[in-house]
């Protein structure tokens, strides 16, 4: 079997030979930032979008991007394969320093790791999948891609202990979001997702289905969603770059609509790969 060739501070090399420091600030602190960018048939979908996310989170953790958005794309293009389906994943660290300490070090570079995965099949992309709610014990930056994701984990093994394949986080009695994705619900026929805030990370999918609605007629809306007009919506979807549009068929134990794929799902499902096809 072919090794796997990543891109680590410059160079492409196999994967096991990849390495990085142990006094590197993404080991020690979590201190760094990511990104995933799927690509159709060698074609990276939505690039600019993922790359406007990316400077985003970069100036919240004060990093500077090491490089233009021409020399991401000239990075990425010899790790993709244009016979497949597959995502970029990007890290960005603040880098190596001389000792562990807190605060920012001075003259250091980051440390910039690339690799390209084919996208899995999903096994509840066709058939929806059980959810559970969760109080949202993150923090207050979740706006910012960051590789800190412990609570993210902890959450979504929640989830997985209780049977079901996602989390979706309850603030204040109201939804945030999920362990690893937006959430978007029906309520009395409208799509209804939370605004973005410093309590959600603004997907690209989530940004690609309201302006999908909106050209075709969709009546949508973001707003506050309270828990219990969550638990009384006739849908619920949770998206992601690698899984799309997934509908949450039962939540809490209960029955979400019909316990099947709702129409706006399936209407918007189509929507979604209809212009997917378009792009590539």
């Amino acid at each position: 079997m072919a090794s796997k060739t990543v891109y680590l501070n410059g160079h492409y090399l196999p994967l096991e030979e990849a390495k990085v420091s142990v006094l590197d600030r993404g080991f020690l602190f979590g201190d760094g930032i990511y990104e995933v960018i799927p690509a159709y048939h060698g074609k990276l979908f939505r690039l600019d979008d993922h790359l406007q996310r990316l400077e985003n989170s970069l100036a919240i953790v004060r990093i500077t991007n090491p490089h233009s958005r021409s020399e991401w794309q000239a990075i990425f293009a010899p790790l993709l394969d244009a016979d497949k389906n597959q995502y970029i994943y990007l890290q960005i660290t603040r880098g190596p320093a001389e000792k562990r300490d807190h605060a920012f070090p001075e003259g250091v570079a980051p440390t910039v790791f690339v690799m390209c995965s084919d996208i899995a099949p999903f096994a509840g992309a066709q058939t929806g999948i059980k959810a559970v709610t969760l109080d949202d014990s993150r923090w207050k930056l979740c706006h910012a891609k960051t590789i800190t994701l412990l609570a993210n984990i902890l959450h979504r093994q929640e989830a997985i202990d209780q049977g079901g394949a996602e989390a979706i986080l309850i603030k204040d009695g109201y939804v945030t979001e999920g362990a690893a994705s937006n959430v978007f619900a029906v309520i009395n026929g409208v799509l209804v997702t939370p605004p973005k805030s410093n309590g959600i990370l603004p997907g690209i999918t989530r940004d690609v289905i309201l302006e999908l609605a909106g050209k075709n007629n969709i009546a949508w809306r973001e707003g506050l969603i309270a828990l219990d007009e969550l638990k009384s919506a006739s849908e619920i979807w949770v998206t992601s770059s690698t899984r799309e549009i997934v509908a949450v068929i039962e939540l809490d134990g209960a029955v979400v609509g019909n316990g099947t794929l709702g129409p706006v799902w399936h209407t918007m499902n189509d929507i979604l790969q209809a212009y997917k096809e378009s792009l590539t």
